[in-house]
């Protein structure tokens, strides 16, 4: 029987504790930051869930095919999506934005509160940039090729190396984290069953937090390069099985939590957005967006007022501070 975490406890105790408040690097709308990676995005993917259910879509289209309206909304054309049908007034959603050559992604979370006239209109609740672990483990801007066969399905499993996880809370609250790993290490099949390995992230757990809650995912998967995609929904379980973790281990070491899904609906669907987005030759990463900069001016930002949230802000402060502890993360956090 495979071990099984099945509390909130239990999965900080197993990653350990946030280094800062979980909330520290969050804002509640879209700033000038933010405003300006939105112009630049081509691709990114909805979650959109209500009562439990959670489902998700690609979308995509030209640099800035998501309008911002002002600091709390914004616009976005139905047809963008992979899937409209799935999109209703009310639904929570969550988002991720990429824009190419970029490691790291804009996360925006938020409730539909308009469909009509071909166009869905969002309210800004949550925005914040991800880290670029993901795609650096992924490896996302060098394309590769996929061919379908019979086993097509399992076949891609083995070669994706990046998905998007859609989640939801039991407030109904929904959340799109990315994952990266090489390929047959993100994720990995077994008599139907699906096992989604976990490495070391930002430690604020929203995807296992929300599991342990309501545990209704749905997954996006990619080859990069590759028009085709896998889409996923399935009901989760976080599992720390020895068998289990020795199966990921990259570089020597072990992920902390595999989530075992068992599936409801998988299959592979050619995607428009892909298409409309052509990610790939990636384009150079524009000059005028500086993650640190970014990640240090939502810090600034974050209505957290915590006196580590003031200890935190002082030390971003400091010139360079940010840039080196990104590096270091990066050099030895990896994995």
């Amino acid at each position: 029987m495979l071990l099984k975490l099945t509390s909130l406890e239990q999965v900080q105790k197993r990653v350990g504790k946030l280094p800062a408040p979980r909330d520290l690097k969050v804002i509640d709308h879209i700033d000038e930051h933010a405003r300006r990676w939105l112009s630049y995005t081509r691709f990114g993917f909805f979650g959109f869930g209500n009562d439990g259910q959670i489902q998700l879509s690609a979308a995509g289209g030209g640099d800035g095919f998501v309008s911002v309206l002002d600091a709390r909304h914004l616009l976005i054309p139905l047809s963008a999506l992979d899937t409209g049908t799935i999109v209703e007034n009310g639904l929570s959603f969550g988002a991720l934005f990429i824009v190419s050559g970029m490691d790291e992604t804009l996360r925006v979370n938020g409730t539909v509160v308009n469909v009509a006239d071909g166009l869905l209109s969002l309210e800004v609740e949550e925005c914040y940039l991800h880290c670029a672990k993901a795609f650096r483990r992924s490896n996302f801007w060098a394309p590769r090729s996929f061919e379908r066969s019979n086993d097509a399905v399992s076949e891609y499993i083995q070669q994706a190396t990046f998905l998007a996880l859609a989640t939801i809370n039991s407030s109904g609250q929904a959340d799109v984290s990315p994952k990266g790993d090489p390929e047959n290490f993100l994720i990995q099949e077994e008599e139907g069953i699906i096992y989604l390995a976990d490495r070391p992230g930002n430690r604020r757990i929203d995807s296992f937090r929300n599991i342990i809650e309501q545990p209704k995912v749905s997954i996006i998967a990619m080859v990069p390069g590759c028009k085709d995609i896998l889409v996923l929904r399935g009901t989760a379980a976080l599992c720390t099985d020895e068998g289990l973790l020795q199966r990921f281990t990259v570089q020597g070491k072990e992920p902390l939590i595999v989530t075992k899904i068992n599936p409801s609906a998988m299959q592979i669907k050619s995607s428009i957005a892909l298409t409309k987005s052509a990610l790939w030759p990636s384009q150079m990463a524009p000059k005028d967006l500086i993650p640190s900069e970014i990640f240090k001016s939502h810090i600034k930002q974050s209505k957290e007022n915590s006196i580590q949230a003031k200890i935190a802000r002082a030390a971003v402060s400091l010139p360079g501070a940010m840039e080196k502890g990104l590096a270091l993360d990066y050099k030895k956090n990896m994995y």
